[in-house]
């Protein structure tokens, strides 16, 4: 288990939730647009949820892939034309 530091060294930014847990991500950039990792934490940093985001070059979400508590694969939002 990651620390609160450990979590804010990796993940430069987060969003704190109102029931006291936190939801941190960091930002990737690809060829045509970029992929964010989000990371969502309880209040003693125990990870409720790790997902793939990825966006379009519109800043779009076209794409999702839940890995953590269960890897559901990528999940596509819309098509890319």
């Amino acid at each position: 288990m990651a620390t609160r530091t450990q979590n804010e060294r990796r993940f430069k930014n987060w969003q704190e939730l109102p029931y006291g847990g936190r939801r941190d991500w960091f930002d990737r950039k690809g060829r045509f647009g970029y992929q964010r990792i989000v990371k969502v934490v309880d209040t003693n940093e125990q990870t409720l949820l790790l997902l793939q985001e990825i966006y379009n070059d519109a800043n779009v979400l076209i794409e999702r892939h839940q890995k953590f508590p269960v890897d559901t694969g990528h999940e596509r939002l819309m098509n890319e034309e």
